[in-house]
C-alpha cells in the first residue's frame, strides 16, 4: 500500500513539475497522462516564442504589400487632368469628366466649340472648302512640269520580258527555287539553246521554252481528259436536253471545247482544251495522231481479219485503213480486239468492222496520242500534267 501510494504521488508531483518548468519530468511523470497534457498546454514559453515569431513575420509581409490607391469621393475629384489644366476646366484630356457633361466636369464656355476643346486651344479647324482649294493650287503648281521617272536601281531592270524561273513556276513546274534547279541541271532551253545562267528574261508570247525537250504551255491554257460514259453527246451544248460534254465543265471560267468526237454509245478518252491551234492539229490527218480502240465483237473471226483492215475497207466515203490490229482476249465466241487508227471520220471503227462482217457490240477509246485512259473511272475529268501537255505538243510539232 505504501509503495503504491508513493509511486502515485511521485508521478503526480513529476507531472506537475513538468507542467510548471517545461521539462519532461521524472519517470513517473512520463508514465502519467497528466504530465503529458501539461507539457503542450498553455504556459509553455517555447511555444509562446514560436507564436510570437510567426506573428512578426506575418506583420512584416503585410507591411511590404503595396497599398492600393483609394478612389476619391465625388467632392474630392479634380478636373485639371491634362496639360495646361486650370481650375476653370481642362484644356485637353480624355473621358467625359475632362470634356464635361452629364458624368461630371466643367462644361466648355459657350463661345468655345467642342471640336476645338478636343484638339486643344489655338488649333483652328480647317473646312473642306479650304482643303479643296489647297489641293487645286497644288495641282496647278505641278501641272506644267515634266514627269520624272525614277531610275531603276537593280541590274537587268532595263531588260524587257519576265524571268524564266517565274514563268516555269507559273506553268506548274514547282517553286521558283525548284525551277532554278532545273536551269542549273541544264534541262531548260529557250529558242533551241540550253540556258546556262540564272535570271534570264524571256517573252512567253514570242520565245519557245522547253523542259526536257517538251514545250512549256506558258499561256493560260487548260487541258483536260474526260472518260466519256456511254449515252453522252459529244457537244458542249445540246438543244434537246441530252447529257453532253458541257455538263462536266460547267464550273470552268474559261470556255473549253472538245478535241474530236466520239459517238453517243462509244466510251473512252476525249480531250477538252482552250488551245485552238493544238486542238486543230490533233484532229488533222496530216499529223497522224493515233487513236486506240477496244471493240467487243462476236466470232469466230478469220485469221486474215487484221490484214483486211490494214489493207483497207471500202466505205461510202472512201477507203479506211487501220494502222494496227490485234486480238486482246477471247472467251468462246466473244472477242476483244484492238484497232489503231490515225483517221477521225464519223463512226469509222464501227463501220469498218461491220463492213468486214463483225458488228461492234461495245467500243471504248483507250488512248488519244500519248494520253491513255489508265485507271480513270467513267465520267471522271482530270487535268493533264505538264509532261502530258508537252508530249501532245511534241506530237503535232508545237
Amino acid at each position: 500500500m505504501r509503495s503504491s501510494n508513493g509511486r502515485n504521488s511521485s508521478g503526480n508531483n513529476g507531472g506537475s513539475r513538468g507542467g510548471n518548468s517545461g521539462s519532461r519530468g521524472s519517470s513517473g511523470g512520463r508514465g502519467s497522462g497528466g504530465g503529458r497534457g501539461n507539457y503542450r498546454g498553455a504556459g509553455n514559453s517555447r511555444d509562446d516564442r514560436r507564436d510570437d515569431r510567426r506573428d512578426d513575420r506575418r506583420d512584416d509581409k503585410r507591411d511590404d504589400r503595396p497599398s492600393r490607391p483609394k478612389k476619391p469621393r465625388p467632392e474630392e475629384r479634380r478636373y485639371d487632368v491634362g496639360p495646361g489644366g486650370t481650375q476653370d476646366g481642362p484644356k485637353s484630356g480624355r473621358g467625359a469628366s475632362a470634356r464635361g457633361g452629364a458624368k461630371g466636369g466643367p462644361r466648355a464656355p459657350q463661345g468655345q466649340a467642342r471640336g476645338n476643346s478636343r484638339r486643344g486651344a489655338g488649333v483652328p479647324a480647317t473646312s473642306r472648302e479650304y482643303d479643296a482649294r489647297q489641293e487645286e493650287r497644288n495641282r496647278e503648281r505641278y501641272a506644267g512640269k515634266p514627269k520624272v521617272s525614277t531610275p531603276k536601281t537593280f541590274p537587268g531592270a532595263e531588260q524587257e520580258g519576265e524571268r524564266l524561273q517565274k514563268i516555269l513556276a507559273r506553268a506548274g513546274y514547282g517553286s521558283r527555287r525548284a525551277c532554278e534547279e532545273l536551269v542549273d541541271e541544264a534541262r531548260v532551253e529557250v529558242n533551241g539553246e540550253i540556258v546556262m545562267e540564272q535570271g534570264l528574261r524571256v517573252d512567253p508570247e514570242k520565245d519557245e521554252i522547253k523542259v526536257d525537250g517538251l514545250t512549256v504551255a506558258t499561256q493560260s491554257y487548260q487541258f483536260f481528259s474526260l472518260n466519256k460514259p456511254a449515252g453522252v453527246v459529244s457537244t458542249m451544248e445540246d438543244n434537246e436536253g441530252r447529257q453532253c460534254l458541257g455538263d462536266y465543265v460547267t464550273n470552268r471560267e474559261t470556255r473549253l471545247f472538245h478535241v474530236g468526237r466520239l459517238d453517243t454509245e462509244t466510251e473512252g478518252v476525249i480531250l477538252l482544251t482552250n488551245h485552238g491551234e493544238l486542238a486543230h492539229r490533233l484532229t488533222h490527218p496530216k499529223y497522224g495522231v493515233k487513236k486506240v480502240y477496244l471493240a467487243h465483237i462476236v466470232g469466230p473471226i478469220p485469221r486474215d481479219l487484221g490484214k483486211q483492215l490494214k489493207d483497207g475497207i471500202q466505205l461510202e466515203d472512201g477507203y479506211a485503213r487501220a494502222d494496227h490490229f490485234r486480238v486482246v482476249e477471247q472467251t468462246g465466241k466473244n472477242y476483244l480486239v484492238e484497232v489503231t487508227l490515225h483517221e477521225g471520220r464519223k463512226h469509222i471503227v464501227r463501220r469498218m468492222l461491220a463492213e468486214a462482217g463483225f458488228p461492234v457490240d461495245k467500243l471504248v477509246r483507250t488512248s488519244f496520242g500519248p494520253i491513255t485512259l489508265g485507271d480513270q473511272k467513267s465520267g471522271w475529268l482530270r487535268r493533264l500534267s505538264n509532261t502530258e501537255v508537252g508530249m501532245l505538243m511534241q506530237e503535232v510539232d508545237l
